[in-house]
């Protein structure tokens, strides 16, 4: 039992992960009814930011850990934002009006070019984070012992994670992404400015993605450049298993994906904890086409 709980507050901690950067992929196809390819890059992107900055400025030092770690994850996360708002205005508003593989292709062109501009930056060797930033050691949860790094990854998922859902559940612009989401002809007709709409979706997203990459530099202890494409297919799959367009949904699938992953590669085989999650996933999708808690759709008067 005490490996199986090992097992599992490690797949809701990678699972937590996952969500954050299957949110990016679910709030842009929510809107625009398009799969952002690069998101997985701008992932990577937080990354090696939140390792650049790390090291320049020493924020762990200057203002304590949990303080510093705070700044940097804000820092990178308004950085990896403003990257998806730059991204959209340059690789996909130009093709709005043009058949949707174009934009796919574009998307295709710009994970390609962000993947590359790592390379060629920092090199293609793994970048190690340094040693000792999040406190170390374990707690004592009901006589199990869980490191306190693991702790710490998922409450950082799982605040941000409940934020956005009361930021979407509860604000205006919420109310007006939701509208988008639906129906763009109809949003704009009720006043709601749909470009804006868009580009908070691809700062909020991509930001969401940064934040994961600094997590995964943070909680591994290294990070490389080709890192967004194993991640990035693991969060769409997240996406599809909870309801692609479905906020909660990615939620619950990125969890679900972490957890049954952790438990494969315990009790059947690490080479094969990969195959696992993508046979899951075809069994949802078999019973449930849309995913577990179903793609957001406008209801039918």
């Amino acid at each position: 039992m005490e490996q199986f709980f090992q097992q599992l507050t490690n797949g809701l901690a990678v699972g937590g992960i996952y969500a954050l950067i299957a949110l990016g992929y679910t709030m842009v196809y929510g809107v625009m009814k398009l799969i952002n390819f690069a998101h997985g890059d701008l992932f990577t992107w937080g990354g090696y930011l939140g390792l650049t900055l790390l090291t320049s400025f020493l924020l762990q030092d200057r203002l304590g850990v949990l303080a510093g770690v705070g700044v940097l994850a804000l820092m990178v996360m308004g950085l990896v934002g403003l990257m998806g708002v730059l991204l959209e205005r340059a690789a996909y508003r130009p093709l709005r009006e043009a058949p949707r593989l174009s934009a796919v292709v574009s998307a295709l062109g710009a994970s390609i070019f962000l993947q590359n501009a790592l390379m060629l930056l920092y090199g293609a060797q793994f970048q190690v984070y340094p040693d000792g930033i999040l406190p170390q050691g374990s707690v004592d949860v009901f006589g199990l012992r869980i490191p306190v790094v693991r702790i710490l990854v998922l409450l950082a998922s799982l605040v941000m994670m409940a934020v956005l859902y009361l930021f979407v559940q509860k604000t205006k612009i919420g109310t007006a992404i939701r509208a988008a989401a639906i129906d763009q002809g109809a949003a704009r007709l009720m006043g709601i400015d749909v470009n804006r709409v868009v580009s908070i979706v691809f700062l909020i997203g991509p930001a969401l993605g940064g934040s994961a990459g600094l997590l995964v530099g943070l909680y591994y202890g290294q990070v490389n450049f080709t890192m967004g494409w194993v991640y990035g297919m693991k969060a769409f799959t997240a996406a599809i298993l909870g309801g692609i367009g479905n906020i909660p949904g990615a939620m619950v699938g990125g969890l679900l994906l972490g957890v049954v992953e952790a438990l494969g590669a315990a009790y059947l085989s690490i080479a094969w904890k990969d195959a696992i999650a993508f046979c899951v996933l075809i069994l949802i999708l078999i019973v449930r086409p849309t995913g577990l808690l179903g793609e957001r759709v406008a209801e039918k008067v």
